[in-house]
């Protein structure tokens, strides 16, 4: 029967084999996963090796406190930033084995300058791929107004750079006023990219409906390492093809990222690309003020050139009005003297025409008045012919029932009848009554 061991036997072998047989340390190159920080201040985290998104290999590791402190400090004043998930390091491990937890490597070391020289090198790349792309200086090429007026502002809504940003923009003593709309993103970590992808879609797809002329991206500095997110190239693509002309003022003057190169234009801070955005305004106020200077010089020259015109051609005018006034004086004579003279004839001759016209209408009247009278005449025998008086003269007389004419009345017997004559009113009541 062959020899057997315990599982603590075999684990102490393998301890004794590894630490015999293995180096002390190792510098070995992976990406910080599962990044996590003990209460007692020890870090654990594993390092994966990967081709594109498969991974190769990983390791779990220990750092304990001592060690961590000191090498997190380290590499924080150097680099910036703090060690953390998705980081690709340049680390000294000791291999180590325990019979419970298994094979592990202990940190001794990180070095920042890896990191820095990786970062460079990442963003190298993605420098290189853009303009073989054509995508460097696309966005480069989006027009947008002197004055921009109405903005889509991609920030934290938290970030001092934003609150910077809209208080320079909202309180500027010239009293310029700027729409903005914030689509709030994500600005440093893992999913910073994946965030300000969407608030640029986003943005993008709001464009008609808020007419936005320009799309602003603010930060506010930070370490640098904290900016690698603005290095993405999935992040500059979209930056460099968006519809929008981009405006970047993501750090200070010593950070510039890849976004800020294929931006439209990069400013070195939030209240930096404010600033350019007022000075648009002043810009055109300015140019305004010039161009209307310049209108009212060259509207004065012009007047006073056409003044000088208007007073040559006011004297031709009063020279040539004289003699022409005097000319039509001499004319307006001649014609009065003519026009008297054919007044005075035609005068005399309308006044022979009316003095014949008065002898016919005096015939004519003598003639018309002895006719109308005539007509009056023969009116005045008739009229005294019908009137009642004269026929009761001659011995007639007219009878009534209750006002009525009895002709025109309904007689029966026992009703009392008037009866008018020229000099009597005679009352009968009716007795008998024949129709003829």
């Amino acid at each position: 029967m062959q020899n057997t061991q315990s599982i603590s036997q075999l684990g102490e072998l393998i301890k004794n084999t590894l630490e015999n047989e293995l180096e002390p340390t190792y510098w070995v190159i992976g990406e910080i996963a599962d990044f996590r920080q003990a209460p007692q201040g020890h870090a654990y985290f594993e390092l994966v090796e990967k081709q594109g998104n498969q991974v190769l290999a990983k390791i779990r590791c220990n750092c304990w406190q001592f060690t961590f402190r000191s090498i997190a400090s380290r590499f924080e004043t150097l680099t910036g930033a703090g060690l953390k998930n998705g980081m690709k390091v340049l680390a000294q491990v000791q291999v180590t084995f325990h019979s419970v937890y298994g094979l592990s490597l202990n940190v001794k070391d990180i070095d920042p300058s890896f990191s820095l020289g990786e970062r460079a090198r990442i963003r190298q790349e993605t420098i290189d791929r853009l303009t073989k792309e054509g995508l460097l200086r696309l966005n480069a090429g989006r027009v947008f107004p002197q004055v921009i007026q109405k903005i889509a502002i991609i920030s934290s809504p938290t970030a001092a750079g934003y609150g910077d940003f809209i208080n320079q923009l909202e309180n500027n003593a010239e009293g310029y006023k700027v729409y903005h709309k914030l689509f709030p993103s994500l600005m440093q970590g893992n999913e910073a990219v994946s965030s300000l992808i969407q608030a640029i879609e986003l943005a993008e797809s709001k464009k008609e409906s808020l007419e936005l002329e320009a799309l602003i991206i603010i930060r506010g500095g930070g370490a640098q390492l904290d900016l690698d997110c603005f290095d993405d190239y999935r992040l500059a693509a979209k930056i460099a093809q968006c519809s929008l002309p981009v405006f970047t003022g993501i750090g200070h003057e010593r950070d510039e990222t890849v976004a800020d190169l294929v931006a439209h234009t990069r400013l070195k801070t939030p209240t930096a690309v404010a600033e350019f955005l007022l000075s648009g305004f002043r810009i055109f106020e300015e140019t305004l003020a010039l161009g209307l200077n310049r209108l009212d010089r060259s509207t004065s020259q012009f007047l006073k050139l056409e003044e000088s015109k208007l007073l040559q051609i006011s004297h031709g005018l009063k020279s040539s009005s004289l003699s022409q006034v005097l000319l039509e004086k001499e004319k307006v004579k001649a014609k009065q003297v003519r026009l008297e003279l054919a007044s005075k004839r035609q005068i005399m001759g309308q006044t022979e025409s009316l003095e014949q016209l008065e002898k016919a209408l005096k015939k004519e009247t003598l003639l018309l008045l002895t006719q109308e009278n005539q007509k009056l005449g023969n009116l005045e025998k008739l009229l005294n012919q019908l009137n009642p008086e004269s026929i009761m003269k001659r011995g007639y007389s007219r009878s009534e029932i209750n006002g009525i004419p009895v002709q025109f009345a309904d007689p029966k017997i026992g009703d009392e009848m008037l009866t008018f004559s020229q000099d009597q009113k005679i009352k009968s009541t009716i007795t008998k009554i024949e129709k003829p």
